[in-house]
């Protein structure tokens, strides 16, 4: 049996949507994607914010893509084990941000709230106008230029924080002992880079995190690292609610040690809090945000599934092996352990098959290997059910 490209077009699977996901994205699966309802007819799965941790996938399904940078609410280790792909679309919601993160930087350095809020208990009040002259001074704040802003993370969006902050004339610190190339070459010359996050707790007058949360981040703002800070520090946590110990900041904001607690992400702890600017986590909440990230989950679903091309995986290794023009292509989900290509190798030499193209990566314990066959070869079932029983081996397609 010769493989048939465009046969292979006809009709490449079916995807769920666990939430709204913006049409601008959707679209973009054309007419050979059908979406459906069901778990147990989808080859996969979008979603923002649904939890999955108590969802049991089952074996067709390739891949998972979170509309969004965050993945807390996926079981990462155990689609690992079941060879599925989880995807995110990092720097896809990273303008949205920003822009949240500089008004909750203003909302923090002037009382811009507790001013409003007068206006409206006041609004009926026929001398409202000259009556604000007198009221309007309990309410000055202070302005952040020629003020020390601290960035922990330098990712897609602390990168451009940290930018924006040099242009509003403040005093910028950077800490990310992990910043990728990429965003490396985009931090401004001006940034002063820092080698730990206590420089950052000791200098500046406004702390921004954007980092994820993991074992070594939770909890990372406590009563220890909040000593370190100065009196009547401002803190920013537009990244995980999880970053911040809310009894160490809460009291710290009633002794006044740290003047205002900006969070995304409204605990009721943190939204009965003193002097805490609770928002109901509207970070990246835009349409074009929305937009942005369903455009880049789509894009990378369907690559992986018509190429075996994997971009911005969380658990699997990033291989560009190109477009499937012509030929075959296997792609072969593994664990990272000795021996593997080996044995790959080998069975498709037993069955004299020859392999035109080969690209290995690893990720971790996860490993993924593409070889891509001779256009000339029928097709390798015989080698393909032989790969499947390796121990150590996840996931075996062909394309």
């Amino acid at each position: 049996m010769r493989y048939k490209g465009k046969a292979r077009l006809s009709n490449m699977g079916k995807y769920i949507c666990l939430n709204p996901i913006a049409e601008i994205g959707l679209k973009l699966f054309g007419d050979k994607y059908t979406q459906t309802d069901s778990v147990d007819e989808a080859d996969a799965i979008l979603v923002r914010s649904a939890s999955m941790h108590d969802m049991k996938l089952p074996k067709d399904i390739k891949a998972v893509a979170r509309a969004g940078a965050g993945v807390n609410n996926i079981p990462i280790d155990k689609y690992s084990e079941q060879g599925i792909v989880v995807f995110n679309t990092p720097g896809a919601n990273a303008n949205g941000v920003k822009e949240m993160v500089i008004a909750g930087l203003m909302l923090a350095s002037r009382d811009i709230i507790g001013g409003i809020n007068w206006v409206q208990e006041n609004k009926d009040d026929l001398d409202l106008l000259k009556n604000v002259e007198k009221a309007k001074k309990q309410f000055a704040g202070h302005e952040v230029k020629g003020k020390k802003l601290g960035v922990i993370g330098l990712g897609a969006i602390g990168v451009l924080v940290a930018n924006i902050g040099i242009r509003l004339g403040m005093e910028v610190y950077g800490y990310d002992p992990y910043i990728s190339l990429d965003h490396a070459w985009h931090v401004s010359r001006h940034i002063i880079h820092v080698n730990t996050r206590e420089e950052i707790y000791q200098e500046c007058d406004y702390i921004t995190l954007h980092l994820p949360s993991t074992d070594n981040t939770e909890g990372m703002i406590n009563k220890e690292s909040i000593e370190l800070m100065k009196d009547g520090v401002s803190i920013l946590n537009f990244a995980r609610n999880t970053l911040v110990n809310d009894d160490d900041i809460i009291e710290a904001l009633n002794a006044g040690k740290v003047s205002k607690y900006v969070s995304d992400f409204p605990t009721p702890a943190i939204a009965n809090a003193k002097n805490t600017i609770a928002i109901p986590h509207l970070g990246a909440s835009t349409e074009e945000s929305e937009d942005n990230c369903a455009t880049m989950a789509v894009k990378q679903v369907k690559d992986y599934i018509e190429n075996g091309n994997i971009t911005n995986s969380v658990n699997f290794p990033s291989v560009d092996a190109g477009r499937l023009i012509e030929g075959s292509r296997i792609t072969i989900i593994h664990k990272n352990i000795p021996q593997m290509l080996n044995q790959f190798t080998t069975i498709f030499g037993s069955e004299d098959i020859n392999i035109s193209n080969l690209v290995n990566k690893s990720k971790g314990n996860n490993a993924y290997t593409v070889i891509d066959i001779d256009v000339e070869c029928d097709y390798p079932e015989v080698a393909i059910n032989k790969i499947k029983e390796i121990n150590g081996v996840l996931k075996v397609r062909k394309l």
